[in-house]
């Protein structure tokens, strides 16, 4: 397998100030292709911010984003995404009353005929549901129905669904925030072999997660915040776990 030759997401020495808070100092980091790379730090380190910024909902006041090489402004959410950009937060934004295909495309349909404006197109319900079907069966998530409204299923479902939603439209990178956060052991068995698979099949994944036992055995690097600051870049495993824990409390590592 060829070595790939440069990150897909490169963040060069940013900053972003609320007010008098400065919540992110000079940070730079780089996610490659077929990598998982774990973002970790105590509560107001700079992870939520830094993800927000890569996702479009905060504009960085100093710094730059580069995807592929090339700079990229992401000026809002719709910008992140049209950039191949999807983001996954602990509140899954999943419709209840609405099928997985529908959430897979709520506010991206498909429709047709392509020469008619939109407004006046149909709506094409059964390449949704298709591309929707395809996605769930490569990503092996099993669901009670693939027509059933999301409010019907487990916690770990509705994460699946969020997560496999993510992959129909991250052409470049997946962002995951706490995704196994209120689940039970048995569903983040689940979402974690979800991830795995992700990055089996090429996507560059950033993980935020304050689950140790997850990030050694998942992520394949580990960037830690502290106050804002990146004070550490390690490949986690059982040997660099205590180093990775002192520097996410301000420990001598």
């Amino acid at each position: 397998m060829t070595e790939p030759s440069q990150p897909v997401l490169s963040i060069r020495h940013a900053h972003k100030r609320f007010g008098a808070i400065h919540a992110l100092q000079d940070v730079s980091l780089d996610a490659w292709p077929g990598e998982v790379l774990a973002l970790l730090g105590d509560n107001g380190a700079g992870k939520s911010t830094l993800v927000k910024c890569i996702s479009g909902l905060h504009a960085l006041d100093e710094g730059e984003i580069h995807l592929h090489g090339r700079p990229v402004t992401l000026a809002s959410p719709t910008a992140a995404r049209a950039a191949g950009i999807e983001t996954v937060y602990q509140d899954l934004a999943l419709f209840d009353n609405l099928s997985p295909a529908q959430n897979f495309y709520a506010g991206r349909e498909l429709s047709y005929p392509a020469w008619l404006p939109r407004p006046l197109r149909f709506l094409d319900k059964a390449a949704m549901r298709k591309t929707a079907a395809e996605v769930i069966d490569r990503l092996q998530v099993r669901l009670p129905h693939p027509d059933a409204p999301v409010a019907m299923m487990s916690g770990g479902q509705r994460q699946a669904i969020a997560v496999a939603r993510a992959t129909v439209f991250a052409r470049n990178i997946v962002l995951l925030d706490e995704p196994t956060a209120a689940l039970g052991l048995r569903e983040a068995r689940k979402v974690l072999e979800l991830i795995a698979r992700l990055r089996a099949e090429g996507n560059a994944v950033i993980l935020i997660t304050h689950n140790m036992d997850h990030v050694t055995e998942l992520a394949d690097r580990a960037v830690v915040l502290r106050q804002g600051r990146k004070v550490g870049d390690l490949k986690p495993d059982q040997s660099s776990r205590q180093d990775l824990v002192s520097l996410i409390v301000g420990g001598e590592a």
